[in-house]
């Protein structure tokens, strides 16, 4: 008879009455209501200090996952760091298994640690790891930016950017400076260094900078893509590829060419200008494609070579960036942007109506939201202008305002001329003195002592307890 756990917690408790023969067997069962012989099993047998199991405990439940445990180990055998949801990916897709990712995930918790004791690896070398990767000739190149803080400090520049890419199967680098980040400089750097390397490469890596990406997302959502960068990307042919946040070890080639421009372009020397610091990189360029590279053991410039010769080629015109904004129209016929004004015509447009600009890194156009009767919407192109507090004005666009010639002004001796429909008033009395503001000096004004208005108020003259003179 297999007592139930329940009733033998309750017999339990007698446990230190019966050793110490304050109760007897009989007593113990008559209280708890068992059988003499029940009681005296489970008090006297030392292995009822455990508690009875039940039928079926000690059999293990069966998990789903442990269906594909040998699946999933056979994978971090090959990648001890591979991802959960690569994993469960391909058990979907390659062995068609039905299973719920948080299993997975849970499970590699427990498999991951013992896989890596399985390999020699200790489980403090886990944290911090990545794989290595290698990618063939014209595959992928990487971008990333540079703060070179103060350099031009001394000419009024308060800040240079460098802006990298590297091809990532040479590391042949390329670099150049600018004083902005906004998205026109972005991609017309893209374009110079197209035109360093001979071609485009078929994709590009970056890590999560607002000229690509639109916002931020959380992991494992589609990351949205800026529409000027997925349209320049069309253009020239190449592939995307978005970062995991704070994931640099995506990037390290790049990231590498950094440091090392910092250090062999920049340190030690002096510039007046973003282009004597372009030079100084184009001079060291050939430097630095005679040096055999630590990782792939080879002369950085053959390597190259094999690199430029799988690019895919330029197309025939470039793809000119345009930042897009929507704006309102002040009553002035002005627009303001980046901290400029720009005119639009008078006559095409209205106080608060909202147009768009389309800004280059060198022109601003201005639009219409609705197209008018020939289906056009440009209302102006001026070009950009350098620096804040600028006023583009195309005079042409006033035409039709008013210009203030011819305004009366009232100065001096002038009298204002009398309102139609009243006749002038005669006389040079005191009213007509104040009118002229040149005789209202020469008016005199009557003076009385204070004491006359205490005389016709009828109240007391304001006086003071202080002692005067004569009472001292």
């Amino acid at each position: 008879m297999v007592l139930d756990p329940h009733r033998w917690l309750e017999l339990r408790r007698f446990r230190p009455l019966y050793e110490s023969g304050a109760m007897s067997l009989r007593e113990i069962a008559k209280e708890t209501g068992l059988n003499r012989r029940t009681v005296c099993k489970y008090l006297k047998d030392p292995a009822s200090a455990a508690p009875p199991k039940r039928e079926g405990a000690g059999r293990r439940h069966r998990r789903v996952v442990d269906e594909v445990a040998p699946l999933i180990d056979a994978m971090l055998r090959s990648e001890v760091l591979l991802k959960a949801s690569v994993v469960h990916e391909r058990l979907v897709q390659d062995y068609a298994v039905t299973i719920n990712y948080q299993r997975v995930k849970l499970y590699l918790q427990e498999a991951r640690p013992r896989i890596a004791e399985e390999l020699g690896i200790a489980p403090g070398e886990l944290a911090g790891m990545h794989r290595r990767f290698e990618v063939v000739p014209g595959a992928q190149a990487q971008v990333d930016w540079g703060d070179e803080g103060k350099v031009l400090a001394h000419v009024g520049v308060p800040k240079v950017y460098s802006f990298h890419m590297t091809l990532s199967y040479s590391r042949d680098p390329f670099c150049c400076f600018t004083t902005a980040q906004d998205l026109a400089t972005f991609f017309d750097c893209h374009r110079q260094a197209f035109a360093h390397f001979g071609g485009v490469p078929m994709s590009i890596v970056y890590d999560r900078t607002k000229t690509v990406v639109r916002r931020h997302v959380a992991p494992g959502q589609a990351v949205p893509l800026h529409p000027e960068a997925v349209a320049f990307a069309g253009h020239y042919d190449f592939d995307i590829d978005v970062l995991a946040a704070y994931r640099p070890q995506g990037k390290g080639r790049v990231e590498r060419q950094v440091g090392i421009v910092r250090d062999h372009v920049l340190a030690g020397r002096a510039f007046s200008s973003v282009e004597e610091m372009n030079a100084a990189f184009a001079a060291w360029v050939p430097l630095r494609r005679a040096k055999v590279h630590g990782t792939h053991g080879e002369i950085i410039g053959r390597r190259a070579a094999r690199d430029h010769t799988a690019l895919r080629p330029l197309p025939k015109s470039p793809y000119v960036v345009t930042q897009r904004y929507l704006r309102h129209v002040g009553k002035d016929c002005l627009v303001a942007f980046d901290a400029n004004l720009y005119s639009v015509p008078a006559r095409k447009v209205r106080p608060r109506q909202l147009v768009e600009i389309r800004a280059t890194k060198s022109q601003v156009t201005l639009h219409s939201t609705v197209a008018d009767a020939s289906g056009q919407t440009l209302l102006a192109v001026h070009p950009r202008a350098v620096g804040r507090g600028a006023r583009i004005v195309d005079e042409a666009h006033w035409d039709g305002l008013p210009t203030g010639v011819g305004r009366r002004v009232t100065t001096g001796n002038e009298l204002p001329s009398p309102r139609r429909g009243r006749a002038p008033q005669a006389g040079s009395g005191p009213l007509q003195a104040l009118l002229n503001r040149s005789a209202a000096a020469s008016v005199e004004v009557g003076r009385r002592p204070l004491s006359v208005y205490d005389e016709l108020t009828g109240t007391r003259p304001f006086t003071t307890n202080a002692p005067t003179k004569e009472a001292r």
